[in-house]
């Protein structure tokens, strides 16, 4: 009787490891071609919409990471189904934890929404320059949780989309045109009009400066050592640094070939001696030689009054 019932349970615990073997083998094979799956259809969506026209660069990266946490969700609840879990089971338990995930990842998941916010009112794209709070670069990439830049220096910057949303947002990028303006200081002895005017047709003579808006020239400052000079033009936005930096070259170079002067700070100091000022420190010289003679005197008067007391007492006692 004992050995039937010993006999019994050990083929039952050894259907149960076999079933229970076949079943996590199963869910192993699931998962590991799951996530195989998941990257290639990430990975597909991104190349059929790399040369796609109608479909917008910024949403590319983002599609391509939603098909791939689809396909995930799908994966894991596949696991689960071979275990044998109900699936009404898998989407009670789904909402439940993601109630509590929701409820202590509040600011990842306010970087999806910022995310999102971005993606539909679209204030900066891919290949645009951005200022956003503290962070400034070239937009390389949006994704669910943060936005990707490259700074002018070749700096990587991956900033939360929640900060991103929540500051003022400068876009360089967006308008086709930009202002230029080109300052410069000259002497006060140099002629203002004629400054004024070589300036503005320097300004003009460049071709990436275009030619509505006219370019226009104004006296900005009237500077401690210097006249200060405003150039204004417009230019493509693409166009804005090289004509940026070529203009403010010529401004120095040519003005002073033109014959005018560009001063550096600087400051002219006059000491002015009144003679109230001069015979003041020869008065105050000759005062303190008058007060330890004063003092002295006040001291032998004291001590000829000690003297003459002290005489005196002894009479007094007689």
């Amino acid at each position: 009787m004992l050995e039937t019932d010993v006999s019994t349970i050990t083929e039952m615990l050894k259907g149960f490891a076999l079933g229970f073997g076949l079943d996590l083998l199963g869910a192993v094979l699931i998962l590991i071609v799951g996530w195989w799956v998941a990257g290639r259809a990430a990975a597909l969506v991104r190349h059929s919409l790399k040369n796609t026209k109608f479909v917008d660069a910024t949403l590319k990266p983002l599609a391509s990471s939603i098909v791939r946490y689809a396909v995930l969700v799908f994966v894991i609840i596949a696991v689960l189904s071979n275990f044998g879990v109900e699936t009404t089971s898998i989407i009670a338990v789904l909402g439940a934890a993601g109630l509590a995930i929701g409820l202590a990842l509040q600011g990842t998941l306010s970087n999806i929404a910022a995310g999102v916010m971005i993606l539909i009112l679209r204030p900066l794209k891919i290949d645009e320059f951005v200022e956003a709070g503290s962070v400034s670069g070239t937009v390389v990439e949006i994704t669910l949780f943060t936005t990707l830049l490259k700074t002018p220096d070749g700096v990587f910057i991956s900033a939360p989309n929640s900060q991103i949303w929540n500051s003022a947002i400068k876009n360089y990028s967006r308008n086709p045109t930009r202002r230029l303006d080109i300052k410069v200081g000259i002497a006060y002895d140099d002629d203002v009009d004629a400054a004024l005017e070589f300036l503005t047709k320097l300004v003009a003579s460049d071709e990436r400066v275009l030619k509505d808006p006219e370019p226009m020239s104004f006296v900005a400052n009237l500077g401690e050592s210097s006249v200060d000079l405003t150039a204004r033009g417009w230019v493509a936005t693409g166009d804005f640094w090289p004509a940026f930096f070529d203009l403010t070259r010529k401004s120095k170079t040519e003005l002073e070939a033109a014959g005018f002067s560009i001063p550096f700070p600087q400051r002219d100091l006059h000491i002015i001696e009144s003679p109230e000022t001069a015979s003041t420190p020869k008065t105050a010289a000759k005062a303190p030689a008058k007060k330890p003679a004063t003092r002295s005197r006040a001291t032998a008067a004291k001590s000829t009054t000690k003297t003459t007391a002290a005489k005196k007492a002894p009479a007094a006692k007689s």
